[in-house]
């Protein structure tokens, strides 16, 4: 036997020497699945099988990087060098343009990314004069790319009677004429988009039998890593290519198929032995990675899933310790709960921070744990995403109150001025900097002046600059009255940003969405602290000071310093860290709101989950708030169904007992259901207030030594009680978060 076969345990020795046929690899998290892809490719060439006739594909460069550089470590660099191997995409690519004259392209064609595909729409759209706030072009562009993949052409989709009728649910039943014009104008530029890549290699092969048992013979062993993340047209076009000899061998985890928003489809590797019958099955079992107790945690969790190739994956390291599920009165104190245990576990037990992660289902619910951990001075980084601060969105919005509080402001000036769209274009910004340049003035003064600074535009085009004017001069006057969520809330509603938003219905737009309402979360939770407080900054300048502070962490590049991960679960696949913290275990928030109503979805929500839990080395918490805002307001939240899943006696934390408690208990207040949230007097009455410092024992039902629980702080007991009317106040020393004094006229909390 080779001396690196002994390197494998029985179950992955056994996957890598079977290659008479097709098998199916189901490797559990930990279990060394690139281990096994790379020695049996390595086996192959050691057996006399020539690199020419190994086709390896796999989902990133980095993977094939990675594998290529071990294979040449076993083998010899110049056999690893000759494979072929690579994405699905590159691989291909590499195909069609040798073949290109079979479909009528030449061989150096381009390939356009995701903008350029978009700016091609964007123009057919404007040519057939349809309303772009419909036909938006990141959505047909979705759309397209969806059926695509599941190898609809446009003359297929013309003639699709439930695709069309989709389309004008949504008011767009001309998508499939977008779609008819977008492939030929591609055909006539010489162009290929990603997509087109599978697409048109599918149907070459189809096309071209000659072809395709050309490339069939040369590829005599295949292997696909990842293969529960294929969709349709990358299982078709294995299938293709296998159908002469069937020597295909697929690695996967259908325990970890979570990508069906991108096509993914999981019945591949479910029915892998159904399309071929004679396939041989092999289970790699033991976990490498994580303690007894996590791997059977997560085993317990998993079994729930109906649809999964059943296994028992185990661990021979050290039993550890349970999972701890942890919960909170709020999001805020969850965010608190959090960073204080990493805090603790890193001082008692000397972790770095780079041995933690905080993974999160959504991209919005990075704003609470930053803030917290910048609190207590603990460093992080946002993984595969932006600070909440730094993404788009937000940054849009953050623009318009940049311009509110400061006109003046060049860089929020160009960025709000046309978006959303309000028919002022580049040209026209180009001749309002030229006008301020020449006049040594800002770009505001000119179009607040145009005809003073001789603004050389059509008529039109000034009524479009007046009507923008206009808007941000009442947004001016707004903010000497309003606080900074009302007027946040103003900015997002009556600026057209929320309206092109929620257009926008593909992942990445929802995405979006949710952080616009957590930016309404941020901006009230900042002016209603302030306000129980007795604190008079609470204006749109005093949030925008703050969120000025929470942004100098983005301008650090040092990424060689240890740091907190932070990461949505979807990008945390593939990694692991010795503690990880899986937030926000809440129904509608993980599992998703959207995934409520379809078996299929929750069972991958699950599948979902159970990748978070294997992330981990040593230690997994589960944290969960009995109150988050949604859409504004606080609500009264449930544990994830999913914590139940996961046998007890692997928790901390969360026995039956315990899980019923949590589930009734409702927080005593909940936060009034208005646009605003807060009615407070106008702020000039505000000012007119003077502290009184008289002390009592009791206010209304309010006593010195009462316990009281507050919507975000928790449980506390009031220390003291002062002032009279208008400016009684009140002392509450929190479990959490220590002293603070409230302005009782304000304070969102209750007697318990």
């Amino acid at each position: 036997m080779d001396t690196f076969l002994q390197q494998l345990n029985d179950s992955q020795r056994e996957a890598v020497l079977y290659n008479e046929g097709p098998s199916l690899v189901i490797a559990g998290a930990g279990s060394g699945k690139t281990r096994v892809l790379t020695y049996k490719i390595a086996y192959l060439l050691k057996q006399g099988i020539s690199p020419y006739n190994i086709l390896a594909l796999t989902f990133t460069n980095k993977a094939a990087k990675e594998m290529k550089s071990r294979i040449a470590a076993i083998v010899d660099e110049d056999a690893a060098r000759r494979l072929w191997m690579g994405t699905f995409h590159s691989v291909f690519a590499r195909i069609l343009r040798r073949e290109a004259d079979k479909f009528d392209y030449r061989s150096d064609f381009t390939i356009y990314d995701t903008q350029d595909s978009q700016n091609l729409i964007k123009a057919i759209i404007k040519e057939k004069e349809l309303d772009d706030k419909i036909y938006k072009p990141s959505i047909v562009q979705a759309r397209i790319s969806h059926v695509k993949n599941t190898l609809i052409t446009p003359e297929i989709y013309a003639k699709d009677v439930e695709l069309i009728a989709g389309d004008r649910y949504y008011n767009r039943d001309r998508i499939y004429e977008i779609y008819a014009a977008y492939w030929s104008r591609c055909r006539a530029s010489g162009v290929l988009d990603f997509d087109d890549l599978l697409l048109y290699i599918y149907l070459l092969f189809k096309e071209n039998p000659d072809v395709l048992n050309r490339y069939g013979n040369q590829f005599r062993f295949i292997l696909v890593d990842e293969y529960q993340d294929t969709n349709s047209v990358q299982h078709e076009i294995v299938r293709q290519l296998a159908a002469e000899h069937h020597r295909v061998c697929v690695v996967g985890d259908d325990a970890q198929s979570i990508y069906s928003f991108r096509g993914a489809n999981i019945g591949n590797i479910l029915n892998f032995q159904k399309t071929y019958p004679e396939s041989k099955l092999f289970k790699m079992e033991q976990n490498y990675r994580s303690t007894k107790n996590i791997v059977n945690a997560a085993n317990s969790l998993i079994k729930n899933n109906k649809e999964q190739i059943s296994k028992t994956v185990f661990s021979e390291n050290e039993t550890g310790e349970k999972i701890r599920v942890i919960n909170a009165y709020s999001d805020y104190e969850e965010g608190y709960n959090v960073a204080s245990r990493i805090a603790e576990m890193r001082m008692i037990r000397q972790y770095d921070y780079q041995d933690f992660a905080i993974l999160y289902r959504t991209n919005a619910q990075s704003r609470i744990f930053e803030e917290a951990l910048r609190k207590i001075n603990i460093p992080y980084r946002i993984y595969g995403g932006l600070s909440f601060y730094q993404r788009k969105e937000v940054k849009d919005v953050i623009a318009y109150m940049r311009v509110i509080t400061n006109p003046n402001d060049e860089e929020a000036f160009k960025r709000i001025v046309n978006y959303p769209a309000r028919g002022i274009g580049d040209t026209t910004v180009g001749k309002i900097i030229s006008a301020a340049g020449l006049h040594g003035v800002s770009l505001w003064a000119i179009i607040s002046h145009p005809l003073e600074y001789q603004l050389s535009i059509n008529a039109g085009t000034a009524t479009k600059l007046e009507n923008f004017r206009l808007m941000i001069e009442q947004f001016i006057n707004d903010n000497l009255t309003q606080n900074a969520h009302e007027l946040g809330v103003e900015i997002i509603g009556k600026t057209g940003l929320a309206n092109d938003l929620y257009k926008d219905k593909t992942p990445e737009g929802l995405s979006r969405i949710q952080n616009i309402e957590e930016l309404g979360n941020s901006l009230y939770s900042f002016v209603s602290s302030r306000l129980e407080e007795g604190r008079p900054d609470y204006k749109l300048g005093d949030f925008l000071a703050e969120v000025s502070l929470l942004t100098d962490q983005d301008t650090d590049k040092d990424e060689q310093s240890s740091r907190v991960t932070m990461m949505t679960v979807h990008a945390a696949k593939g990694l692991e860290f010795k503690n990880v913290f899986v937030v926000g275990l809440e129904e509608n928030l993980f599992p998703s709101e959207r995934s409520t109503n379809s078996a299929q979805a929750i069972e991958e929500e699950r599948r979902l989950f159970y990748v978070a839990i294997t992330r981990a080395k040593e230690n997994v918490t589960l944290s969960y708030a009995k109150n988050r805002f949604f859409h504004g307001q606080s609500a009264s939240c449930t544990p994830s169904r999913f914590l139940k899943d996961i046998d007890a006696s692997y928790l901390a934390g969360f026995g039956k007992g315990l899980q019923t408690r949590a589930i009734s208990e409702r927080t005593p207040h909940t936060a009034p259901k208005s646009n605003l949230y807060l009615n407070p007097r106008k702020l000039s009455q505000l000012g007119e207030e003077k502290s009184v410092s008289a002390k009592h024992q009791s206010i209304g039902n309010l006593s010195v030594g009462s316990t009281v629980f507050h919507e975000r702080f928790g449980k506390g007991i009031i220390m003291e009680l002062t002032g009279e009317n208008e400016n009684a106040k009140a002392t509450v020393d929190f479990e959490n978060f220590g002293k603070k004094q409230m302005l009782l006229k304000y304070a969102k909390f209750e007697v318990i």
